[in-house]
């Protein structure tokens, strides 16, 4: 039985990959975006290649009253109830743009935080009233631990890491369950000039996609992806402050 799911920011590295591995095996999406010319594209060509139905929706993140309008109209347009909603919008500046620039900071942490919690709320309502489905929206090893080089994008996602564990606790009585997602370092334009292209810690959008795939169909909680971020995150939060606040990391 394929499930019908709402991919918020299908345009992005992560998203594309995730959208196609989701197609092939039968899923109904709908892609929402800003750029509707991309999503019309991406939406053609799964539709040949799958063919599956694949619908487009305008997403912008900041516009908040825009989105419980848009899970009602999604919900309408599908053959049957939205089973699945999936977050992949996110935003990561400069850090030193941040040391200086509010705006910056604003940005980050309301189109990482702010917009998921809207979006996420309204989804959450809905399918609750269903008792099924998931929600499961991409953070970043990142919120683990702030650290010096990204330490706003990081409190952003340590926002969203706690938000998403309050969330599945409401939800868990429902039948909804929610999946945290914490990819390391991906090989997408967010990552690009951030590390070594030749990295072993670089992974591919289509082994992240396959990872995120697994674990919602095995209704995990939480997913570092790929796999050894768990272990390397493991040693970073367990470092005491007093050594900690020496590195540079």
């Amino acid at each position: 039985m394929s499930d019908r799911i709402l991919v918020l920011g299908a345009t992005s590295g992560i998203a594309r990959a995730l959208c196609g591995q989701l197609a092939r095996q039968g899923h109904q999406l709908i892609l929402a975006g800003r750029n509707s010319d991309e999503l019309e594209r991406m939406a053609t060509d799964l539709r040949l290649r799958c063919e599956v139905t694949v619908l487009v929706e305008l997403f912008e993140a900041l516009e908040f009253d825009s989105h419980e309008p848009l899970i009602r109209r999604c919900a309408e347009r599908l053959d049957g109830p939205l089973n699945g909603v999936i977050f992949c919008c996110g935003y990561m500046p400069e850090q030193v743009k941040t040391e200086t620039d509010v705006l910056e900071v604003k940005r980050t942490i309301d189109t990482n935080l702010t917009a998921a919690i809207s979006i996420l709320n309204a989804a959450a309502n809905y399918l609750s009233q269903g008792r099924s489905g998931f929600i499961a929206a991409i953070s970043s090893v990142a919120g683990d631990r702030g650290r010096q080089s990204n330490y706003i994008y990081g409190c952003s996602k340590a926002g969203l890491n706690v938000y998403l564990a309050g969330l599945r606790n409401r939800l868990h009585r429902s039948g909804v369950h929610v999946l945290t997602i914490k990819p390391g370092f991906v090989d997408t334009p967010m990552t690009e000039g951030l590390i070594d292209p030749r990295s072993l810690l670089l992974a591919s959008p289509e082994r992240v996609a396959r990872d995120i795939v697994r674990a919602i169909q095995r209704r995990r909680n939480q997913l570092y992806v790929p796999w050894f971020w768990r272990c390397i995150m493991t040693v970073i939060c367990a470092l005491p402050e007093t050594i900690f606040k020496r590195m540079k990391l």
